[in-house]
């Protein structure tokens, strides 16, 4: 077994240790960012004359060759290596020779694991960033053609007043804009490049890391050297970032298992995105909602593992941190993996109007505009609120919706009742008069689509 490590040693490290120690299984995803950053170094060091420029460029061409080599397919990571950076340093040295053994100079790989992990979470959050506008694109359709798709707005899980579908989907998608905002802001934050520090103190020799920063996309090279190889805060803040998308999408699965209950039927789950039973024949089960509900807490548990990881770590470098990798590589796969089957499963629903308005009118969610009603005949607020209640408690022992009294029964309540009553509380009307920014009502709507629209197409 190659190790980068060896000389020290006289004796060979216990079978169970190495593999306990290694973590090639995991960060070998990492080859892509490992080479480039290490193209990157190589070319520095024979820029700066650390190196000379014919090894630089033997080595140049020799990363570039393993990468194209690893992404065809024609070279396969040998796992019994310790990490991902030994095998290319030693897949390097077996095409080059004893020039490849030139590319680790200046650097530790303390700083190429902390240069490594950036580069991967920057890609990732590109990546990822990508599919959650496709979701919102998904969501901005609904909303444009559902201005008028009445349904009940709840609070504590009652039915409140009534609103439509666009302006329910609205909500997620204004979620979805700030999850987008602190994903862009992590990948802001973070970007500084750690390599040039070495183990925990930098190097003697002259690195001219602005180049590297400059050469790799960062902003500029960070500033302490101890921090760079020991800090992990973009994998907290990535993590804390991605619990809070789970929990976005969490409340979204949930309202749509109970939309697809028996008891409420507002959708229809794709069959594509539906399982039944195996011992029910007639059940149609909306298990990716529920599975995207369930791992919502496996991604909770990655950010809490990492905190507690990093809580009693002094500086610098310790090798708690190589659990940085495992737990968040296998978060940010299931929050990509969500949010991609969420969107095909969102896409696909089919919305059914007639029950959600029916829904709506039967749950006396126009008791509020009652109230409003008479306060514009003059009846004082807290009257009206007692008359509109004892109106509902005549709907319940009656069975039937507000709309439903007659004209008589009203005036019953309140002489200052008229026919018009019947237009000031009908769904569409207590909708459509709710314009203020913010409001359900389609002329609030239509001015929240055209911004909706004009943020996609940035």
């Amino acid at each position: 077994m190659s190790k980068l490590w060896g000389g020290r040693f006289t004796g060979e490290i216990d079978s169970l240790v190495y593999d306990f120690n290694a973590s090639i299984s995991f960060d070998k995803r990492m080859y892509r960012q490992d080479i480039k950053g290490s193209i990157v170094h190589a070319g520095m060091l024979g820029k700066c004359g650390i190196i000379p420029q014919e090894d630089s460029d033997a080595i140049v061409k020799g990363l570039k060759g393993i990468l194209s080599d690893l992404e065809s397919g024609k070279l396969v990571i040998d796992e019994s290596m310790e990490d991902i950076h030994s095998f290319v340093e030693s897949e390097l040295t077996s095409r080059i020779g004893d020039a490849g053994k030139k590319l680790h100079t200046g650097r530790s790989r303390n700083d190429q694991v902390a240069l490594d992990i950036k580069l991967y979470i920057r890609d990732y959050i590109d990546e990822l960033d990508k599919k959650i506008k496709e979701l919102q694109n998904t969501l901005c359709s609904i909303i444009e053609n559902n201005l008028e798709t009445f349904m009940p707005g709840f609070t504590h899980m009652q039915k409140a007043q009534p609103v439509t579908l666009a302006h329910h989907m609205s909500a997620y998608f204004e979620m979805f804009k700030r999850d987008r905002s602190r994903l862009f802001d992590i990948r802001k934050r973070m970007n500084l490049c750690p390599l040039g520090s070495g183990a925990l103190a930098g190097t003697t020799y002259p690195l001219d890391r602005d180049y590297v920063a400059k050469e790799l996309g960062f902003d500029g090279p960070t500033v302490n050297s101890m921090d760079s190889v020991s800090d992990r805060d973009h994998i907290v803040e990535l993590l804390a970032a991605l619990s809070t998308i789970m929990m976005h999408l969490s409340r979204f699965s949930e309202e749509i298992i109970i939309w697809n209950s028996n008891e409420y039927r507002f959708v229809e789950i794709s069959d594509a995105y539906s399982t039944g039973s195996s011992i029910m024949p007639q059940k149609k089960n909306p298990d990716i909602a529920e599975l995207v509900r369930g791992k919502t807490g496996r991604v909770y548990g990655a950010l809490m593992s990492m905190l507690t990881t990093l809580k009693g770590t002094p500086l610098a470098y310790n090798k708690d941190m190589q659990e940085d990798k495992e737990m968040f590589f296998d978060a940010a796969d299931t929050v990509l993996n969500c949010v991609v089957l969420f969107n095909g499963m969102l896409s696909t629903i089919t919305f059914n109007k007639k029950i959600m308005e029916e829904s709506a009118k039967n749950g006396f969610t126009n008791a509020t505009d009652v109230a409003d009603y008479l306060v514009l005949k003059n009846i004082p607020f807290r009257d009206a609120h007692r008359i509109v209640g004892e109106l509902v408690l005549l709907c319940i022992e009656k069975g039937c919706a507000l709309d439903d009294l007659s004209l008589d029964e009203l005036k019953k309540y309140s002489p200052v009742i008229e026919q018009d009553i019947y237009e000031a509380i009908s769904m569409k009307t207590c909708v459509m008069k709710r314009c203020t920014q913010g409001a359900p009502g389609p002329e609030a709507m239509k001015k929240v689509i055209l911004a909706y629209k004009d943020y996609l197409s940035k």
